[in-house]
């Protein structure tokens, strides 16, 4: 398998994804991260873009996910988002990062963060 990725980085989205009921009600931003495994040389090769991933398009379907169907966990948002990525029968694996930096937790912090690495 090729070591070729698209990584598109710094997506971010509202939602209304957590355990509480004022995260559901409010929503926050999340930012999303996600790495994609495939062989860009055909694409590369002939310049054609139906060869790969339209990483534009694939940016507007990860958003409709983050601004989708609340869930309780990261980790659920994250998978539903890997899933995505991996529609494409050109991705053999991805990377998937879910950011969560308006988290409800009562101390200083930068961020909290939950990645997955999903493989056909």
């Amino acid at each position: 398998m090729s070591a070729d990725r698209i990584a598109l980085k710094g997506l971010r989205a509202r939602g209304r994804h957590g355990v509480l009921a004022a995260e559901r009600e409010l929503g926050q931003e999340f930012v999303i991260d996600a790495t994609l495994f495939l062989d860009t040389a055909p694409a590369a090769a002939g310049d054609d873009l139906t060869k790969t991933v339209h990483y534009g398009e694939l940016a507007e379907a990860l958003v409709r996910v983050v601004e989708g169907e609340p869930v309780e966990l990261i980790e659920t948002l994250a998978q539903r988002l890997a899933d995505v990525c991996l529609s494409s029968e050109l991705v053999r694996k991805a990377e998937v990062s879910v950011h969560k930096p308006a988290a409800p937790i009562p101390l200083p912090f930068d961020d909290v963060v939950v990645t997955i690495e999903r493989s056909r």
